[in-house]
């Protein structure tokens, strides 16, 4: 469909029925985490099964060992138009600590906020209910305008994103073939600011390792061993120490094989975002960047790989002071992974400068915790470039493409497991809330959300 503007004004018309649908979907308790609130998990399931099923969709709930899944699935207006498969959630955070609420979490409603600005409140509102029913009424403009979608269509709706997705990757393997669509689109993510969307084109990996060094057989007393038995503190210290060298880059063999540079016109527009050491650190009580000398704060969160201390233990740590020499020592450290660093050579390569550390009459063990590799869509993918264009039309300022310094599981295994690349669009802003007190999700948010995945469609579809 060429013409998308009856599409975007049926999308706009119908926001006081889209925001009923919402409260709907809101007052069902559907909190992933607590066993209590199982049957309320399967309610919100049904409920979008049967909205979906409304709009056209051959859609079920599946179960799995834990919340179930909801699929659906609606041909496009072509039989050679892109196939999208859609990922969000319908499971929402814990409330507690409820006191702290203005407002029943489950009884959503619109509100007046400072600026003049209206707001939905409510759990789930912006993560991730609001968000996945932007892309829902998008459909339903679609389907009540032109009878039909101008892409083939799957979703997939999980119920166990907030509680770590443990049913996820085994259903993936299980319905990889029905799945599988040309490429991913979720949902989940924030806006650059309340007038500028944004595209995340990469994610970065994650390698975590838990080190644990042992040497006497027992704590010793310092003054008895002191200066003649080794102290796995010390030992700890300077393998921990020897991670960076003084530019702070890190010291491991091999670290940066898979990292590229990010392209030149790319770290000019994230310039031109405005961001800064003052800016970014002074909200946390820091003013000094950290990390590899001479780049941006943007480009050190978004597209740098790091290795960060996350915990150390070792020795008396009670009240007062006790003169030991601990028998053991330990440290958890994680490395945020971009480009095509591979996570397995990364911890064999922490493993092995660790044990080049250790002496020899001390041991050490190694714990891993986790492992996937970075995500990166090209910068001149044509699949960004039609996002791109689509949510410039809609939004105040053009769209920016960004990083992101964390990681979505999700993204990595529709990768991984059904060759798929994901476009991460969404409208979110980093004062919704989320997994707080008094979420909320701007009106402005929800309605120019439907309305961008109604251009994004479009755009998609364009031959």
């Amino acid at each position: 469909m060429t013409n998308i503007l009856p599409v975007l004004d049926r999308a706009s018309a119908g926001i006081p029925a889209s925001l009923e649908r919402l409260f709907e979907l809101v007052r069902i308790k559907s909190i992933s985490t607590d066993p209590a609130f199982k049957a309320d998990c399967r309610k919100a399931a049904e409920w979008l099964v049967t909205e979906l099923r409304s709009l056209g969709f051959d859609a079920t709930v599946r179960d799995t060992p834990g919340h179930p899944m909801v699929v659906a699935h609606h041909d496009g207006a072509r039989a050679d138009a892109p196939h999208v498969l859609f990922y969000g959630h319908y499971d929402v955070q814990p409330v507690d600590p409820l006191n702290l609420w203005d407002h029943d979490p489950f009884e959503p409603a619109v509100r007046d906020a400072e600026g003049g600005r209206r707001i939905i409140t409510g759990r789930g509102t912006s993560d991730d209910k609001g968000q996945l029913l932007t892309f829902v009424e998008a459909c339903r403009a679609y389907k009540e305008t032109a009878g039909t979608l101008p892409c083939r269509v799957t979703i997939l709706f999980e119920g166990e994103e907030e509680s770590g997705s443990p049913s996820l990757k085994p259903f993936l393997e299980a319905n990889a073939a029905e799945l599988k669509a040309d490429f991913a689109l979720v949902c989940d993510t924030s806006m650059w600011d309340a007038d500028t969307p944004a595209i995340s084109a990469g994610l970065r990996g994650l390698v975590g390792e838990e080190i644990v060094i042992k040497a006497a057989d027992r704590d010793l007393h310092s003054g008895y061993f002191g200066g003649a038995a080794a102290n796995p503190i010390h030992i700890l210290s300077d393998i921990l120490a020897g991670l960076h060298d003084e530019t702070g880059r890190v010291t491991l063999d091999g670290f940066y094989e898979g990292v590229e540079e990010t392209p030149t016109q790319i770290k000019a527009a994230w310039e031109k975002l405005g961001s800064s050491a003052e800016s970014l650190l002074g909200e946390v009580g820091l003013s000094i960047p950290s990390g590899e000398k001479g780049r941006s704060v943007l480009e050190l969160t978004w597209a740098r790989p790091t290795a960060e201390v996350n915990g150390i233990t070792g020795g008396y740590t009670g009240e007062g002071f006790k003169t030991v020499i601990a028998a053991e020592a330990s440290a958890k450290v994680s490395f945020r992974l971009v480009g095509k660093q591979d996570p397995a050579k990364i911890r064999d390569a922490f493993r092995a400068y660790v044990r080049s550390k250790v002496p020899a009459d001390c041991s050490v063990s190694f714990h891993a915790h986790g492992g996937s590799p970075a995500i990166q869509l090209p910068y001149d993918s044509a699949l960004l470039e039609k996002a791109k264009s689509a949510l410039s039309d809609e939004w105040p300022k053009p769209a920016v493409v960004i990083g992101m310094g964390g990681s979505i599981p999700i993204v990595g295994d529709f990768q991984k497991m059904l060759g798929m690349e994901s476009l991460l669009v969404g409208f979110a802003l980093s004062d919704d809330r989320i997994h707080s007190p008094n979420e909320k999700y701007e009106l402005r948010s929800f309605e120019k959300g439907i309305r961008s995945w109604v251009r994004i469609l479009s755009a998609l579809a364009a031959r």
